[in-house]
């Protein structure tokens, strides 16, 4: 079914690189197993019903499309394509539209250019639940039935999306226009020549920045690593220094993370993103908070400050948007640049990062260095390390006897341990797809951090060896 190297089975869609382990023939078939899952649902016993279909701008993209588009008419539902479009853009479109009963995001989100991916939307514009992608996952294994001739699904375009999920940014009961037209900020912007270089630019011209961009092209040739991190944002850095830009943003490829950059050029770290767009909605609209188990404690501490509740999930943007919901929170995300505001969509949106963060700035008539001048400003390590045959609960174990003592667990999603009064926490998580661990780790300091992941690491394979 598939070709040898990397495939990635995730709750609410699947990975690959193309023309090896994501091939048009994988796309169709899962598309008609998504098709035949929303049928069987009932989701289009209405005859208007429709599949909203997108993509970032990844080369190939288009024939991805084509493909899931194409499994999808085949198992009878029918087909509106949104062409390149924002990840939050196309949940949006789907949310926003009585006649979608769902969505594919054609995306592999920060992952290198070679790879591509499908990610699957309810009606609801959230992506699907982990229980409906497992029975995607089967139907597409095992093969799912296609309509008849006269059954076949209808094909068109939807036009507009980029522009509907402008207004509708704009138009937000929480954002403060007027403030940031009268700052008129200057806006350092990289998009790595992604799907979000049809909506960011066009949204912070019309809130009257001046935007000095790279990589705003929508070619899908990403001229760097696109994972917005800080080792990946040098040209960005440069671009702040030498346009005398205020702020500096870098937008993954499909649209739904934002990074930030000071005016002096220094990268922030992407859990600040959150932290700070948490921060305006708080001050506006006091109420409960959603992250995961792996994002900083900066988010939490911004919670604590407004006297609110605060929840953390397993990881999954899916299982955050759930919490979201049971809650009522008014404000959540992961701590890698992901904003998620249900007033327009529970999806992360880097448009709607930007425009929270700088209704911050304005308010407070400050820079994002002087906002972030005196505040704890916290180290976080990522490691893999490999683990080999042991089952998750020996190894638990063993990190457990590695560490300092006295730590609070949380069980939820591997092994959180976190030792509050030193404001230090670790999050092993072995990997669903490879034999190995993720050690995440965050300290006041990169010492403490760095031994939080050395000490889990050794004690794993001390006993092992």
């Amino acid at each position: 079914m598939t070709g040898t190297g990397p495939f990635i089975v995730s709750a609410s869609g699947i990975r690959g690189v193309v023309g090896s382990t994501m091939t048009p023939e994988v796309a169709v078939r899962y598309g008609a197993a998504f098709g035949k899952h929303l049928k069987t649902i009932g989701a289009t016993d209405d005859p208007g019903a429709y599949v909203i279909v997108g993509r970032d701008s990844r080369t190939s993209g288009d024939l991805l499309a084509a493909a899931v588009s194409a499994g999808l008419r085949a198992a009878g539902v029918s087909v509106r394509n949104a062409g390149i479009a924002p990840t939050p853009t196309l949940l949006l479109a789907v949310r926003d539209d009585d006649r979608a009963v769902g969505g594919v995001v054609i995306t592999a989100s920060h992952n290198p250019v070679e790879w591509n991916g499908l990610k699957l939307a309810s009606g609801s514009g959230m992506f699907v639940s982990p229980d409906a992608g497992s029975a995607v996952q089967q139907l597409f294994e095992q093969g799912s039935e296609l309509a008849d001739w006269s059954g076949l699904g209808s094909g068109g375009t939807l036009e507009g999306v980029a522009e509907h999920h402008i207004d509708r940014v704009l138009s937000l009961s929480l954002l403060d226009v007027e403030a940031i037209r009268r700052r008129a900020p200057i806006v350092a912007l990289d998009c790595v020549h992604g799907a979000g270089g049809i909506v960011v630019p066009e949204l912070l011209r019309r809130l009257g920045c001046t935007v000095e961009g790279v990589g705003l092209a929508t070619d899908g040739l990403f001229p760097r690593d696109p994972e917005p991190i800080p080792a990946n944002l040098g040209e960005l850095s440069r671009l702040v220094r030498s346009t005398g830009a205020e702020i500096g943003m870098a937008v993954d490829p499909d649209g739904d993370r934002l990074a930030l950059v000071d005016g002096e050029g220094d990268a922030v770290g992407e859990d600040w993103t959150l932290a700070l767009a948490a921060e305006y909605v708080l001050g506006r609209r006091p109420g409960p908070v959603v992250t995961n188990l792996s994002s900083s404690q900066s988010i939490e501490e911004v919670a604590e400050r407004a006297g609110v509740p605060f929840y953390r999930t397993p990881v999954g943007e899916a299982r955050v948007a759930l919490k979201m919901v049971e809650v009522d929170a008014v404000v959540g995300g992961e701590g890698n640049g992901g904003v998620m505001l249900p007033e327009l969509n529970l999806t992360r949106d880097a448009a709607v990062a930007a425009v929270l963060v700088l209704n911050l700035l304005a308010a407070r008539g400050e820079t994002l260095r002087e906002v972030l001048a005196g505040r704890e400003r916290y180290h976080m390590v990522k490691q893999k390390v490999g683990r080999g045959d042991l089952d998750p609960e020996e190894v638990y174990r063993r990190v457990r006897a590695g560490v300092p003592a006295g730590a609070v667990e949380n069980t939820e999603d591997g092994l959180r341990l976190s030792w509050p009064e030193a404001r230090e926490w670790l999050h092993v998580r072995p990997s669903g797809t490879e034999p190995i661990l993720r050690l995440i780790a965050e300290a006041p300091s990169l010492e403490r951090a760095e031994g939080l992941t050395a000490s889990a690491g050794e004690s794993v394979h001390a006993e092992a060896d």
